[in-house]
C-alpha cells in the first residue's frame, strides 16, 4: 500500500469511511467486521469514524465502538489511525443536529477515549461549523485538547477556505486535515484542496463516489470515469480514487465501505496510474 502523511502520521493513501456501517440502513455487525478486517488485510491504516455515526438516539458512537472491537480482533489493529469527529448530534429521527459548543466537544471527545480505548485520539475533528456558536471558539476547543494530550492531532470538516486558515491560526499551525465533500459530481470543494496543498494539510474527501452505487447508476459526469475505467478493466470508483490522488498529495480519499469486495476494489486505485490525457478528460467532465 502506498502511503500519504496526516500531519506527523504517515497512513495508506486510501483510507476507510465507517459511516455506512452504522447509520440507517446498515448492515449486520458481521459483514461491517469482516469489511474492517478486510481494509486492515488489504494494507488501510486510515479509518474514518464520527460519534454521531448511529441510527438510534441511545446508541451514539455506535460506529465507533465498532471499530474499536474490529481492531482490537485484529493482529494489525494498532497500526491503525482512528480519525473521528466531534460536532453532530443526531437525536433518533433520522435528523443531523449541530453542536459547536466547546462544553460539548470536550465532553464528546472525552466520550470518544472511552468507546474507543485509547489515553490519545490520532485525529479529532470539528465536524461541521455550527452557526449559533464562533468558529474560533469550537476550534480553541480543539486547541486546549492538544494542548492537554486528549487528542494526537487536530482537522476540521466541511470548512472554506477562511475557516481553514483561521482554523490553522488558532492551534498555532497544527492543522492536520480538512474533511470536505468532494467526488466528481461535487467540486466546490476545489479551493479547499489547493488551500490544503499549499499549506501541507491534508484534504481527506468525504463521499468520494458522490453517492454511485453501481455503473448502471453512473450519469453523464461519470461517463468519462466509465471510459476509461474500461480501458483499464478496473471498476469506475477506482478511477474517482485514482484521479483525485493525482490531485495533490495532500489527498487521502476515505471511500465509505460496508463490504469486504468494496473495500478491496478501492485499495487497489492506490496503484492505478493514470496519464495527462486522462486526467485532463476527468478534469473537464
Amino acid at each position: 500500500m502506498k502511503t500519504r502523511r496526516i500531519g506527523a502520521v504517515e497512513v495508506s493513501a486510501i483510507g476507510l469511511g465507517g459511516m455506512p456501517m452504522s447509520i440507517e440502513g446498515r448492515p449486520d455487525e458481521s459483514r461491517s467486521l469482516d469489511a474492517i478486517h478486510a481494509a486492515l488485510d488489504a494494507g488501510v491504516t486510515l479509518i474514518d469514524t464520527a460519534d454521531a455515526y448511529h441510527a438510534h438516539a441511545d446508541e451514539a458512537g455506535h460506529n465507533e465502538s465498532l471499530i474499536a472491537r474490529a481492531l482490537a480482533s485484529h493482529e494489525r489493529g494498532s497500526e491503525v489511525l482512528v480519525a473521528t469527529k466531534g460536532g453532530h448530534v443526531r437525536p433518533g429521527d433520522g435528523s443531523w443536529a449541530l453542536d459547536g459548543s466547546p462544553e460539548h466537544l470536550k465532553a464528546a471527545c472525552e466520550l470518544s477515549l472511552k468507546r474507543l480505548g485509547v489515553e490519545a485520539i490520532g485525529l479529532y475533528q470539528f465536524h461541521r461549523p455550527d452557526p449559533r456558536v464562533p468558529f474560533e471558539e469550537s476550534v480553541g476547543a480543539l486547541r486546549d485538547l492538544l494542548d492537554e494530550g486528549k487528542i494526537q492531532q487536530a482537522g476540521i470538516s466541511n470548512a472554506n477556505p477562511e475557516q481553514i486558515r483561521s482554523a490553522n491560526e488558532i492551534l498555532g499551525g497544527r492543522l492536520a486535515s480538512v474533511q470536505n465533500q468532494f467526488s466528481p459530481a461535487f467540486r466546490s470543494s476545489e479551493p479547499e484542496l489547493e488551500l490544503c496543498a499549499e499549506l501541507g494539510i491534508a484534504f481527506l474527501p468525504w463521499s468520494p463516489f458522490g453517492g454511485i452505487k453501481h455503473a448502471g447508476e453512473l450519469g453523464s459526469t461519470y461517463a468519462p470515469f466509465a471510459r476509461t475505467a474500461e480501458a483499464h478493466g478496473v471498476s469506475p470508483q477506482q478511477v474517482c480514487l485514482a484521479w483525485m490522488l493525482a490531485k495533490s498529495p495532500s489527498v487521502v480519499p476515505i471511500p465509505g465501505s460496508s463490504r469486504p469486495e468494496t473495500i478491496r476494489d478501492s485499495v487497489a486505485a492506490a496503484d492505478l496510474v493514470l496519464d495527462a490525457a486522462e486526467l485532463a478528460e476527468l478534469d473537464a467532465a
